[in-house]
Order: C-alpha cells, then structure tokens, then sequence
C-alpha cells in the first residue's frame, strides 16, 4: 500500500461509496475490497486518514470492509475545535448514549443490521467488526446478530461518565455470554495501561461478565505515538487510540502487533471452514 500523509485529509477514493438503508434509517458506508465482510466503526472524531488507513489494512487482509459514516466529516483531518463540536453533537445525539451505563445506543440496532446485511452480500461463515473509542462497545452488542463472530473492542470509552460501567443492557449482555459459550467464541479487546478515557475498571468489569470469553490486550503507554493531530494533541493529549491515531507504524511496536492479532482474529473467524 502505498504511502500516506496522515495529516493531510484523505478523499477516501478507493472505496465505493453507498447510501444504504436499513429498517428505514440510511446511511453513508464506505465499501472496499473482497471477501468476507468486516465493519470498521469510527472513533471521534469521525473518519480520520487513520481510520482509513485500518480500514485499508483489513481490506487488504483478504475483506471487504463496510465502514459506516457516524459523525463528523468523512476523510477530514479535524481541528480541535470541529472535532469538540463533532463529540458534543454524538453526545446529545439520540442514536448514542454516551453516559448511560447498563444500556445500548440505539445505533446497535441499525449496526447489527448491516452486520446481517453485509454477510449476505459477502457469504463466508459470518462478519466481523471492530469499533474504536466512542463506538468501542458497539461490536459486543452486535453479537446479538447471528452473523457477527468477531467482535473486536478497542479502548472501548462509553460510558463517559462511568469507568466500571458496561453500555449494554443487562439483558443483552447475558444472551452475549451465553452465545460466547454455545459457539466458543471470543471478544478481543485493546487499550493502553493509562488510558483516562478506557481505565482498568472497564476492563475488569468485562472480565468478570464474560469470563474467559473476554481477552483483554493492556499496552504500555511507552508504546503510544505521542506526534498525534489536532484533536488528539489537545483533547486526548494522553494514549487511547491503539491501532488509529496512536500507533506506530514501524515493525516491532506493539501497537503493530496489535493489529497483526486483530487480523489473525478476523482470518481465524471468518476463514470459510471455520
């Protein structure tokens, strides 16, 4: 793949762009590559050149990636002052609830619509998905959609307000649970050790509801790239963002490594025969 200023804004050109709608809500889903299907779920403040570029990194992996427009500009380096704006509207969006513990956004629905969707299109054994930061929690209310098998959560951030809480319904969160055990499955997730946004509670907190269904990756803030963009330098100056704005792009990081698993998760899952 080509080289890529990531702070330079990104057209996006090499995906097909579709407006699709599901239970009567529409969206703008960027779509490359082939395969079995994976949905790359933004973090704030939108669809960043770093988004992007996992979202290329998947394509090229051997999958076709669905990545819904959620908020924000597609493809735009964000100021600090657009990408506030960006998180202040999803906050009081009524597709999110960024502080409720113990419930789902009401996003997850349309989400595990396009999970289903998308595996209809693309065939293969099922659909994986990964969400980022304020969508991090979404792929794990997703596995209420028969077709989602690899659930990926990186620095999973809501609820805001609540370092121990789950956003998903406690209703939900048990029939996850019990899915992980039937079909012997697994979520991944990722964060950094000083995390202020994802903290340890999160974590813990998953562990002792999903038990060894939930593999949790802490990397060491060491290995965080402190040279982030606009947003980032001023609004999330500490590690957060794993395999996006905060990775480091040379062989040997662990942030690299990172990826490299979440790949493997994908084949491992979603390799038809599997």
């Amino acid at each position: 793949m080509t080289e890529q200023d990531m702070s330079a804004d990104d057209p996006l050109a090499d995906f097909v762009i579709r407006e699709i709608t599901l239970d009567e809500v529409t969206k703008r889903v960027y779509v490359a590559g082939s395969g079995p299907a994976v949905i790359v779920m933004t973090e704030m403040p939108g669809i960043s050149p770093h988004v992007a570029r996992f979202a290329r990194w998947v394509r090229d992996a051997g999958f076709t990636v669905y990545m819904p427009s959620l908020f924000g500009r597609d493809g735009v380096v964000a100021s600090a002052e657009e990408g506030a704006k960006v998180f202040q509207r999803a906050c009081v969006s009524a597709e999110f609830r960024a502080f409720a513990a113990d419930e789902s956004s009401p996003v997850t629905i349309w989400l595990r619509a396009l999970a289903r969707f998308a595996h209809q299109e693309c065939g293969g054994p099922g659909v994986g998905a990964i969400g980022m930061c304020f969508t991090g929690n979404f792929a794990l209310t997703m596995m209420l959609e028969p077709a989602m098998l690899a659930p990926v959560l990186s620095q999973p951030t809501l609820p805001m307000n609540d370092p121990a809480g789950m956003h998903i319904a406690p209703d939900e969160l048990a029939a996850v649970r019990t899915r992980l055990e039937r079909e012997d499955l697994t979520v991944l997730a990722y964060r950094f050790a000083g995390d202020k946004f994802c903290r340890a509670q999160r974590f813990a907190a998953y562990e002792q509801a999903l038990g060894d269904r939930f593999v949790g990756r802490v990397l060491p803030d060491t290995a965080a790239n402190p040279d982030t963009a606009p947003f980032f330098s001023t609004h999330v100056p500490g590690p957060h963002s794993v395999v996006t704005a905060h990775l480091i792009d040379e062989a040997g990081q662990p942030t690299i490594a990172a990826r490299d698993e979440i790949l493997a998760f994908f084949r491992q899952r979603l390799s038809a025969g599997v």
